[in-house]
């Protein structure tokens, strides 16, 4: 995919206001309050119907009359009046046009076709659309404030659906000395999407991170490749949306009229892409924070550094329970630390200065030093009473500064992440530290967990594989037609025949040979219905079961199969599901009746090669079974990634398939066999 252009939206030339007011209620004297801070960059042009002036400066009545051209157009205006404002606005020329008017596809149906309409339009005019339902856009480098609220400067690009959640951020941005480069709320997504907007701000050289609140991603593939593409160009991307509960996703329903996805299909789109999640603007700021000071630097490996006992071992239980390690040091670090500190001071990890912070304060620094220093080390947290020395005289007040001073400069030429926790987190000290851009946090978890985000940051995967062309549609959704479909793709199934009486049953149990499995046909849950009878061996016991089906469920038909050995074999449960946003995603699993029980699953864009397969099974937590434990053989991993790409082939090319499914998949050191499967049609 290439970039639209959109010099027009965010370095335009001359700009117009339409609705510009002087109620400060409205939307339409925000947006004028800010456009009037560029007019000594650019043309700024207020149209008010009435043309009476606002804000003491004076407007035109309609587009027509305006005295010079206008690249971007901001609507205003009540939404009987929108769409002729959109066609006013591509009649004098504009390329962009931003609608911060609402009452369209968020509320049903109808709007969204008048909302898709208007945006072809645009789209033909050779034009773009940023909404409507938004709250602007800025771009700092260009002196762009079309914005509903004046927002602080820096290096991070924001796209957002929510307007308050881009104010919490730039709060939290302001509070660590970031801001924003450029900043689009996405509204309703009608013409311009996620997508367009991550690319446009990957080729933008003033944003050096790209932070994105999204409810709706549209074209989800869009977002992942776009995402991708920005990662690959270094510029890190941090999502913050919902759908991990019932309740965010019965909000996003009515926010913005989102279709929300699920919160595992987004994991599984961020994996595929290397883009970071977070799980609120707090996170977002802290994770941000930490990538524009320390990069992608690791840090996984933490060292602990405290001044007393106690928060030596709560600093360290922390960052163990955000999933950080906290080695033991090797025998040189310690034979170091011991040089410098006196015999009261733990050396192990976490360490303990002891009092030190009295004695002489400026072992902070050099102990901090050290620690970077050590390549066992990756990350340093320092936690307790630093920052709070300065009150027991002036003396210690101005070392303590110092101090400070030469910590922020080993943290810059080190360049590994510290994250700084102090119960004095307002004194000059700390002040000191941020002047020097380290983090400073007033709650010890809080740090530890700035950290974490930094050590769990995403590694993008595989790209994912295109879609392929859509098959013929399958025939039927029943049992026969699934297994036949995925047998034909290469999957392995036992020999098996179909039945229509208990007289066909038998013949078919003759023809198979050996124990047999008996399935009734038209039924989704066939082992929760009682409809399936295991391990029959003669004739006599295959008419008995099929003639108990009959009688309790009225099937159709039956499928008479071989039962399989499952002796040495792992059951597996493999399926796919199209999302609506993401397209096809395929699941893997521990399987059998247990799957939803012990819900030990991992999930990947669809479709997947035998690679892209063998990592997703390595992500379970049961892989270990794959391998063989306890004395039990291996299973043939290649046979299983293999089956397993080929599965996902199969639903990728079958776009009329809404979920598709075999459990299980038994897995042995002789290769894989189906023992069930099923597929959902679309309506």
């Amino acid at each position: 995919m290439t970039a639209r252009d959109l010099d027009a939206l965010f370095d335009p030339g001359g700009v117009a206001i339409v609705g510009a007011s002087n109620d400060r209620s409205k939307y339409g004297n925000w947006i004028s309050v800010q456009a009037l801070r560029m007019k000594d960059r650019r043309p700024v042009y207020l149209v008010n119907r009435r043309g009476e002036p606002v804000l003491g400066e004076s407007t035109y009545r309609s587009l027509a009359e305006l005295p010079g051209p206008v690249d971007l157009v901001v609507i205003a205006v009540p939404a009987a009046g929108f769409e002729a404002a959109v066609d006013d606005a591509l009649a004098v020329g504009a390329r962009a046009i931003v609608g911060i008017t609402a009452g369209f596809g968020e509320l049903g149906e109808e709007g969204r076709i008048r909302e898709a309409a208007l945006a072809a339009r645009v789209r033909d005019a050779g034009a773009a659309l940023l909404g409507p339902n938004c709250l602007g856009v800025l771009d700092s480098t260009s002196g762009l404030y079309l914005a509903s609220n004046p927002l602080p400067q820096g290096s991070v690009g924001l796209i957002s659906q929510s307007g308050n959640m881009a104010l919490e951020l730039s709060r939290f941005l302001a509070e660590r000395d970031l801001g924003f480069s450029r900043f689009a709320s996405l509204g309703n997504q009608a013409d311009l999407g996620t997508a367009d907007l991550i690319r446009a701000f990957t080729d933008h050289p003033g944003t050096e991170l790209i932070a994105v609140y999204c409810e709706d991603f549209g074209d989800g593939r869009a977002f992942v490749s776009a995402a991708a593409d920005a990662v690959a160009a270094g510029k890190p991307v941090v999502l913050l949306t919902v759908g991990g509960s019932e309740a965010s996703v019965r909000g996003a329903k009515s926010h913005t009229g989102a279709l929300t996805s699920d919160s595992s299909v987004i994991d599984a789109a961020c994996r595929a892409a290397g883009v970071d999640r977070v799980a609120s603007a707090r996170q977002m700021a802290d994770l941000l924070s930490g990538l524009h000071r320390f990069g992608a630097a690791p840090a996984r490996r933490v060292a602990v550094l405290a001044d007393g006992g106690g928060h030596a071992s709560v600093a360290a239980d922390l960052a163990e329970a955000h999933g950080l390690g906290c080695p033991e040091f090797s025998t040189t670090l310690s034979a170091a630390l011991r040089a410098e500190l006196p015999p009261s001071a733990g050396v192990g990890n976490p360490v303990d200065l002891a009092g030190a912070g009295e004695q002489d304060i400026t072992s902070f620094a050099r102990t901090l030093d050290l620690l970077l220093a050590d390549p066992g080390t990756d990350a340093v947290l320092v936690t307790g009473y630093f920052g709070g020395y300065g009150d027991y005289g002036p003396e210690l007040a101005a070392a303590e500064v110092s101090t400070a001073l030469a910590m922020g400069e080993h943290v810059r030429d080190r360049g590994k992440p510290v994250a700084v926790h102090t119960m004095c987190s307002d004194s000059a000290a700390a002040a000191e530290l941020r002047r020097h851009g380290v983090p400073v946090f007033r709650a010890v978890e809080d740090a530890a967990q700035s950290l974490a985000l930094l050590a769990r940051r995403s590694v993008p995967g595989a790209a994912p594989r295109p879609l392929p062309a859509p098959a013929p549609p399958a025939a039927d959704d029943g049992y026969w037609s699934a297994r036949e479909l995925i047998r034909g793709a290469g999957v392995r199934f036992p020999d098996a025949r179909l039945a229509g009486t208990a007289d066909g049953a038998a013949a078919a149990a003759r023809a198979v040979g050996g124990p047999v499995v008996v399935k009734a046909l038209g039924l989704l849950h066939k082992s929760d219905s009682g409809g399936v009878a295991l391990g029959l061996t003669d004739e006599r016991a295959v008419r008995a079961a099929v003639d108990d089906m009959t009688e309790r469920l009225g099937p159709p038909g039956f499928c008479v199969e071989g039962m399989a050995d499952l002796r040495d074999g792992v059951e597996l449960i493999v399926g796919v599901q199209r999302d609506p946003r993401f397209g096809p995603i395929a699941m893997v699993g521990l399987g059998g009746v247990t799957t939803e029980v012990l819900r030990d699953v991992a999930f990947a864009l669809a479709p997947l090669d035998a690679g892209q397969a063998r990592e997703l099974l390595s992500r379970l937590a049961a892989a270990p079974l794959l391998h063989g434990v306890r004395g039990r053989p291996p299973v043939d991993i290649d046979a299983l990634a293999e089956a397993v790409a080929a599965i996902t082939a199969v639903a990728a090319e079958h776009p009329e398939i809404t979920e598709l499914e075999i459990n299980p998949l038994l897995a042995t050191p002789g290769g894989c066999l189906g023992l069930d499967a099923r597929i959902v049609l679309a309506d």
